[in-house]
């Protein structure tokens, strides 16, 4: 991606100059404004769903690009601008991921850039997940695109979201917290369905 390193007000009206200069954050975020900037290329203060990922896949130190609409569909819950991503909702989508890519760091402990089994094995655990080694096989088959027999980490995020919306999911019907429940076949496609 080219980034123009010159005014970024050259040929703006004045008015819409100033407008921008005010949506400035505070001098902690100057490195994430920054970005915003390079990737806002009309300075409307919102950048659109495919600029935003290529802001989070270039320039950055994310070990592959971040599929927003399959892991982080949820961030269209509380978008202000559903057209795009005003800068604080920028610098939360940063934030978040950010958070992820330090719990990814944690877990992958050969610095791969990938987490294998073992490795997702140790993440779910440290959250608190007491799995068996063949559902750990259903994960990675499952969440492995690339086939290589470890997750790489826009699929472990995927993973661990779906993993925590079907527990939330399932505690709502395990009443009495003994992890089974009985539930009908059509509950049971409301429970699925509800999370995809």
């Amino acid at each position: 991606m080219a980034f123009h390193t010159g005014s970024p007000y050259r040929g703006q009206p004045q008015q819409q100059q100033q407008q921008y200069n005010n949506a400035a954050p505070a001098p902690d975020q100057g490195f994430l404004w920054n970005i915003f900037q390079r990737v806002d290329k009309d300075r409307s203060c919102v950048i659109s769903d495919t600029e935003l990922q290529q802001a989070l896949s270039n320039g950055t130190s994310l070990p592959s690009p971040l599929d927003l609409n399959s892991s982080s569909s949820h961030f269209n819950t509380w978008r202000e601008n559903k057209g795009g991503v005003n800068f604080n909702e920028f610098a939360g989508v940063w934030k978040y991921i950010t958070d992820w890519q330090n719990i990814f760091r944690t877990y992958d402990r050969d610095n791969s850039g990938f987490i294998d089994k073992n490795e997702l094995k140790q993440a779910l655990t440290g959250f608190g997940y007491r799995l068996s080694d063949q559902f750990y096989n259903t994960l990675i088959e499952k969440f492995d695109r690339q086939r290589k027999g470890q997750v790489a980490f826009d699929d472990f995020i995927q993973c661990c979201i779906v993993l925590q919306r079907l527990t939330d999911v399932f505690r709502r019907y395990d009443t009495d917290q003994d992890g089974w429940i009985q539930v009908s076949y059509e509950q049971y496609l409301s429970m699925v369905f509800n999370v995809v």
